[in-house]
């Protein structure tokens, strides 16, 4: 049985997306745009990309976001204490129940009632 002409090739051929491991040629894909926040071109790898200005208002991405926060958030977190308290609460009197009673079983009452026995 002959091995197939694919795994035989070395290199990937001209209309590959990819280059080949180690390939530093950087050939400009077509379809790809670098966006910065200034409208100074971007030197990388030696190749001179074009970066379009984005608008100031693009820019501040960030803009209001604890003051959006601090009254969105509290709703949300207000919204979702139905479904952590329970557990929570449950969790913890499990806690201090088990807590409570390995101190009482450690006790010298917690002895004399058990009869002595763990």
């Amino acid at each position: 049985m002959r091995p197939t002409a694919a795994r035989l090739d070395g290199m990937p051929g001209p209309k590959t997306f990819n280059p080949w491991w180690g390939d530093t040629s950087m050939h400009k894909q077509r379809g790809v745009t670098v966006y910065s926040a200034s409208s100074t071109p971007i030197v990388f790898m030696k190749k001179l990309l074009t970066s379009p200005s984005v608008s100031p208002f693009r820019q501040r991405g960030s803009k209001g976001i604890f003051k959006g926060w601090l009254f969105n958030g509290y709703r949300r977190l207000a919204a979702q204490v139905p479904y952590w308290i329970v557990p929570f609460a449950i969790g913890y009197g499990t806690y201090a129940w088990a807590k409570r009673r390995d101190a009482w079983q450690n006790s010298k009452a917690g002895h004399l009632a058990l009869a002595g026995s763990h």
